[in-house]
């Protein structure tokens, strides 16, 4: 087993068996669902965003281990950020997934370039990303969102 697929496992394990801020945030100012109604997870995202920060941030909902992991390195990850941060720590680990070139001027993605190792498994990606596209939608006053697209339930995507 590669170093990468050892931490990977190590990291959805423990965040799946143990996820950090699993509990709804009240008041919270966004609020999102993450749907994929092709294998039914569902990960709801709450942030408190005071002055441009995320002052506290949480999920709830039935996913696979994968998806849960995901969620609950989301939230710690961004926990005390500026939303612009969290946007940008987004799109970078969006763009690792994809394997594109990552936008200039970002971080690296600590713990969650554990996760990069779901691109083994395309089929996976689509868990990785549920809370991820969450946040965006939360972030763009989106109310609800439903991730799987004609190109996903076809394979393409």
């Amino acid at each position: 087993m590669t170093r990468l697929a050892a931490l990977y496992q190590h990291v959805v394990i423990d965040h799946n068996r143990s996820p950090r801020n699993y509990r709804p945030v009240n008041p919270h100012s966004h609020h999102a669902v993450g749907y994929n109604p092709l294998c039914g997870d569902r990960v709801e995202l709450f942030l408190d965003v005071y002055e441009g920060i995320i002052r506290d941030i949480g999920f709830q909902g039935e996913s696979c281990a994968i998806a849960t992991a995901s969620a609950s390195l989301l939230t710690a990850t961004l926990m005390g950020r500026r939303v612009d941060e969290a946007r940008s720590i987004a799109r970078r680990f969006n763009a690792e997934l994809e394997g594109t070139e990552p936008p200039a001027g970002v971080e690296g993605l600590g713990e969650l370039e554990a996760l990069l190792a779901v691109r083994n498994f395309p089929g996976r990606e689509k868990c990785a990303r549920l809370a991820w596209r969450a946040l965006e939608a939360a972030l763009g006053g989106e109310a609800a969102l439903a991730v799987t697209t004609e190109a996903e339930r076809s394979g393409s995507g």
